[in-house]
């Protein structure tokens, strides 16, 4: 019985000889077999879904939400692939200054999340758009010597740091089949059929990770094509669905549900991994949504109820929910406020308690709003 999922080839011969995979195009031959358990499943994920999609059509600032939560994605998906850098690293007002290597990657992922969404108007999801997104992920950071916005024309393995062809915990398709198996994997992207959205997303997330078809950067390219599907098929309207936190939570049983696929041809099991994973992503964003407005409308109150003072300090407090930690001269240039003006409304908000100055030696005149990034950080 030959494996649905691909197989191993051999390629060279003697001491250089190697097995790397070859996997057979989607859909799987035969079908899927949904039990009740994964139907159940299906329900839950599509239900949560819907939920997270009714609240961000209600939310008046949908987009600040969203840009808050790309770049919490853009975080969490570098930290997969071992970057270190926090929340407020990202938010940093001189980040300009403060750059490093780590900060860098993610930066890099937001743009190219924020480039993919935009470049859907004109493209469809195809290896063009794919390698154009990646260009931007890899632009002038570690691995940028890495054919950035070109598939490998050399054989890639995955494996623990100094491992080579011999000892990889997995080999890719090479090269031939790597091209072979992208047009089909793009083939099926744009495929009309008739498999649920949520379940060819997560088949599509699969075989990407699988062809492995960049020398860096896949998996995080691999993660943001799940978001980037579910709004081509306007499932979402948003990228408010992240699967990245789930994923890095469960790193080890992530990876062993991919090699199950290829090494038994069980698809069965990853999706149902795959529909836990967007049930638990959707219910997290629907949570952090509602302390957010919440968070909103508690100190949106308690500024108003300072009359006439107030707008300013209104106008300084929309500031901080784009970004939440600030310092008086940059919020002054980008709100075209005097200096004076920005640090009476900063002092105003201090006796409020909704801005703290940060603890932070190098950058004495810092402040945070500490309430938000506390639900931002949580999980990072």
């Amino acid at each position: 019985m030959k494996n649905r999922a691909g197989e191993f080839k051999t390629n060279l011969t003697g001491e250089l000889q190697y097995k790397s995979y070859f996997p057979r195009p989607l859909p799987p031959v035969p079908s899927l077999e949904l039990d009740e358990e994964t139907i159940k499943m299906l329900v839950n994920a599509n239900r949560s879904i819907g939920i997270l999609e009714g609240y961000s059509r209600q939310i008046p600032n949908i987009e600040l939400f969203v840009s808050m939560y790309v770049r919490k994605e853009a975080l969490l998906s570098s930290q997969i692939e071992g970057t270190q850098a926090t929340l407020d690293d990202i938010l940093d007002p001189n980040i300009e200054e403060n750059t490093n290597q780590n900060v860098s990657d993610v930066i890099n992922y937001i743009k190219a999340s924020q480039f993919a969404m935009a470049r859907l108007n004109d493209l469809p999801i195809c290896n063009r758009l794919i390698k154009e997104t990646h260009q931007i992920l890899m632009q002038n950071v570690r691995g940028s010597e890495k054919n950035p916005g070109e598939f490998r024309n050399s054989q890639n393995w995955i494996g623990p740091a100094g491992s080579t062809l011999k000892d990889a915990r997995y080999i890719p398709p090479n090269v031939e089949d790597m091209t072979i198996a992208m047009s089909d994997l793009e083939k099926f992207i744009n495929e009309e059929d008739d498999l649920e959205p949520l379940i060819k997303a997560g088949l599509i997330h699969y075989q990407f990770e699988t062809v492995h078809p960049f020398l860096d950067g896949n998996g995080r390219i691999g993660r943001l094509l799940i978001a980037l599907y579910l709004i081509d098929k306007q499932i979402m309207s948003h990228e408010t669905l992240y699967i990245s936190y789930f994923l890095k939570r469960n790193r080890i049983e992530y990876y062993d549900r991919l090699t199950e696929v290829r090494a038994k041809g069980n698809y069965e099991q990853w999706i149902k991994f795959f529909l836990q994973a967007a049930y638990e992503s959707a219910k997290d964003a629907i949570e952090t949504m509602e302390k957010l407005i919440k968070l909103h409308e508690k100190n949106h109150g308690i500024i108003k109820g300072k009359g006439k003072s107030a707008k300013t300090v209104i106008k300084v407090f929309d500031y901080l929910e784009r970004s939440p930690i600030i310092d008086i001269k940059k919020t002054s240039q980008e709100l075209n406020l005097s200096f004076n003006a920005v640090s009476n409304a900063v002092n105003k908000l201090i006796e409020l308690g909704i801005l703290k100055q940060t603890e932070n030696v190098r950058r004495s005149r810092v402040f945070a709003y500490e309430e938000y990034l506390g639900i931002l950080r949580k999980d990072t």
